[in-house]
């Protein structure tokens, strides 16, 4: 099992920045990827941003590209993200994600680990 713990969130007014963490123990020897997702209040759980835990690959969604940065410390088995220019759209729970296999990096059901998440609010 990998376990993720979440930290960073907080409340920033708009055009504000934040830095989450993700620090994993446990078989991190086993991860291909690390992500992160938000979830907002009535909607459903979506992709924010993820890395490979070996290697330099990253991938954004389209609403955060350009103003996110996803990052990894493999020494410290930690995950960041980057927020730069926040909107209060990107207000949510964000939640760090681990997964074993290759397969769908981007979806949230591909998905083997999930931290307890972390509120992101931002104020207009």
């Amino acid at each position: 099992q990998v376990q993720l713990v979440e930290s960073g969130g907080g409340l920033v007014q708009a055009g504000g920045s934040l830095r989450l963490s993700c620090a994993a123990s446990g078989r991190t020897f086993s991860i291909y990827a690390m992500g992160w997702f938000r979830q907002a209040p009535g909607k459903e759980r979506e992709f924010v941003a993820a890395i490979r835990w070996s290697g330099s690959t990253t991938y954004y969604a389209d609403s955060v590209e350009a103003r996110f940065t996803i990052s990894r410390d493999n020494a410290k088995n930690t995950v960041y993200l980057q927020m730069n220019s926040l909107k209060p759209e990107d207000t949510a729970v964000y939640y760090c994600a681990g997964k074993r296999g290759s397969v769908g990096v981007m979806s949230v059901a591909r998905y083997d680990y999930w931290g307890q998440g972390t509120q992101v609010t931002v104020s207009s």
